[in-house]
C-alpha cells in the first residue's frame, strides 16, 4: 500500500457569489498556496510504502540500503525471522527472502547490510558476543541467492558484536566488529577483494587493545573534509555502562597508520596508556558509549560531541574541538537534569546528542534529544561554540504524525533507520519507520506483547 501525506494547506473557492473583498482574499490565498508549493519545508510531503509486519516486542535496529535502481531492507519479521526485502524504486511491490536466523530479546542484535562493487550484497547481524553470522549473495542484486559464510579469516570470529561496513580510502570494502565482550574486547578490521572474493586482515593486529581489563566503544572512523579518517572512543571497564571513561581520539589517512591529533605516530594496538585522551572523564562521570559523535566546523576542524556530569552533578552537552593549542572543551548546555544511568544490557537513552554540522548556509548547527526538554536544534557561534538560537531545519524533521505511535499498546515507541546506501535521485531521501517497545536490558518480557507493527519506507521529498 502506498499512502501520500501532504500537510501544506490548500485553499479553494466555494461555489457561491463572492464580493470584491472575498475575491481579493481568494487571490491572496491562491498566492500563498503557490508560494507554499515552492517554498514550504520539504518534510511536509512524504510517501509511505508498506513493507511487512514486524516484531514489536523490543527494540532492535534494522537496515535500509538504497542502490539505484534497487532498494533493500533487512529486518526481523513478525515471527522474529531475519528477512530481506527488495524492490525497484519505481515499484511499491516487494520481494522477500527469509534467512535462517531468529532474534531473541537482545537489543544489541541489529542487522547491517552493504553492497560491493560487483553488486553482491553482504549482511551481518543477530550477534552479541556470539559466533560470526554473515551472509552474502552469490548473484548480483539477487536476495534469493544469499548464502551463509561460516568464516572470513577464521580467527577472532567466535565472540562478535557491533558489525559494521565501511569504505576505505581507496574504495576498499571493509567489515569491522568487536571481538570479545564488554570490558574485554578488541576492534577487528577485515578487507574484501570483490574480484578474488578473498578476505584478509586490514591490520595485522587489533587497532585498540583493552589489555584484558577494558574495551573501547567507537564512533567512526569517519572521513572528514580534511582527508583524514577520524576516530573517537570511550573506554569501559566492565558491563556496567556507568564505567565509561576517558574520551579518546586517533586519525589516519589510510586506516593502517594511525596518529594523534598533532601528527605523532601511534603504535598499534592503541591502549589506554598510549592513546590520546581528549577529555579524562572519570568512571561514573556521566559519559556513555553510543553518545559520542564526530562532526566538523566551518574550518574543517573535528568536533566531538558528548555528555558528562557538570560540577553540580547535572548532565550537560559538551563539544571538544581541535584547535591550534590542542583540544578545547566547550560546555554547550545548562540543563537542570541528571541522567543517572547504570547497569548492564540495552537501555533507553534519556539524552541523545548529534554531531556539529555546517548547514547549506554556512551556519554551525547541532541537534539533540532530551527526556525533559524535547528535541531541539541550535545554531552555534563558530568562535565561542555557544548556542545562539533555536532553529528549524527541515532536513532533520518529519511530519508530526509520523513521530507518534499509532499503536495503543502501552509503552510503544516509533523507531527510525537512515539510508546507508548510495546517493538517491535528486531531492529525495529515504528512511525506515516501525513501532516497538523499548529495550528491556536484553531480558524477555512477560506477555502480553504488542501486535506486530507495519514496517514502512518513508520517501521524503526535500
Amino acid at each position: 500500500m502506498t499512502k501520500e501525506i501532504n500537510l501544506s494547506r490548500h485553499y479553494s473557492a466555494q461555489r457561491h457569489e463572492t464580493t470584491k473583498s472575498d475575491k481579493r482574499m481568494l487571490a491572496l490565498f491562491a498566492t500563498i498556496a503557490v508560494w507554499c508549493a515552492a517554498w514550504c519545508p520539504a518534510e511536509n510531503r512524504v510517501e509511505l510504502i508498506d513493507i511487512a509486519p514486524v516484531w514489536a516486542g523490543h527494540k532492535v535496529a534494522f537496515a535500509l540500503l538504497t542502490h539505484p535502481p534497487y532498494q533493500y531492507v533487512a529486518y526481523y519479521d513478525d515471527q522474529r525471522r531475519m528477512t530481506v526485502a527488495t524492490r525497484t524504486l519505481d515499484q511499491t511491490e516487494w520481494s522477500f527472502h527469509v534467512l535462517p536466523e531468529t532474534v531473541g530479546w537482545d537489543s544489541h542484535n541489529y542487522i547491517t547490510m552493504a553492497i560491493d562493487s560487483t553488486g553482491s550484497l553482504h549482511l551481518s547481524g543477530n550477534m552479541h558476543v556470539a559466533p560470526l553470522k554473515y551472509f552474502q549473495t552469490t548473484n548480483a542484486h539477487d536476495i534469493a541467492s544469499f548464502m551463509r559464510i561460516d568464516k572470513l579469516i577464521g580467527s577472532e570470529e567466535s565472540r562478535v558484536t557491533y558489525p559494521s561496513f565501511m569504505t576505505g580510502p581507496a574504495g576498499q570494502f571493509i567489515f569491522t566488529y568487536r571481538d570479545g565482550s564488554s570490558g574485554n574486547g578488541n576492534q577487528i578490521y577485515d578487507v574484501y577483494d570483490p574480484i578474488t572474493k578473498h578476505w584478509s586482515r586490514l591490520l595485522d593486529k587489533p587497532l585498540v587493545d583493552g589489555e584484558g581489563q577494558r574495551n573501547a566503544y567507537f564512533s567512526g572512523p569517519m572521513r572528514g573534509p580534511d582527508g583524514f579518517f577520524h576516530l573517537c572512543w570511550v573506554w569501559r571497564e566492565d558491563p556496567d555502562c556507568a564505567t565509561n571513561h576517558d574520551l579518546s581520539y586517533a586519525r589516519s589517512k589510510d586506516l593502517v597508520n594511525w596518529e594523534t591529533s598533532q601528527g605523532k605516530a601511534l603504535k598499534l594496538p592503541i591502549t589506554l596508556s598510549t592513546g590520546e585522551i581528549v577529555d579524562p572523564v572519570p568512571v561514573h562521570g556521566g559519559m556513555i558509549n553510543g553518545n559520542t559523535k564526530i562532526g566538523f566546523d566551518t574550518k574543517y576542524r573535528p568536533v566531538i560531541a558528548y555528555h558528562k556530569f557538570d560540577m553540580a552533578g547535572n548532565t550537560q552537552l559538551y563539544n571538544a574541538r581541535l584547535e591550534e593549542s590542542g583540544w578545547r572543551i566547550y560546555q554547550c548546555s545548562n540543563w537542570d537534569y541528571r541522567w543517572d544511568f547504570g547497569g548492564g544490557g540495552s537501555i533507553d537513552f534519556e539524552i541523545r546528542v548529534q554531531p556539529v554540522t555546517v548547514d547549506e548556509h554556512g551556519n554551525l548547527t547541532q541537534g539533540w534529544q532530551h527526556k525533559k526538554f524535547g528535541n531541539q536544534r541550535w545554531r552555534i557561534d563558530p568562535e565561542t561554540m555557544q548556542p545562539i538560537e533555536r532553529i528549524h531545519d527541515s532536513r532533520y524533521q518529519l511530519p508530526a504524525d509520523l513521530e507518534k505511535p499509532r499503536s495503543t499498546f502501552p509503552g510503544m515507541l516509533v523507531q527510525f533507520a537512515s539510508d546507508t546506501g548510495a546517493l538517491n535521485e535528486s531531492g529525495v531521501d529515504y528512511r525506515l519507520r516501525w513501532e516497538t517497545l523499548g529495550p528491556n536490558r536484553d531480558k524477555p518480557r512477560s506477555e502480553p506483547w504488542p501486535e506486530p507493527s507495519m514496517l514502512q519506507v518513508i520517501k521524503i521529498y526535500k
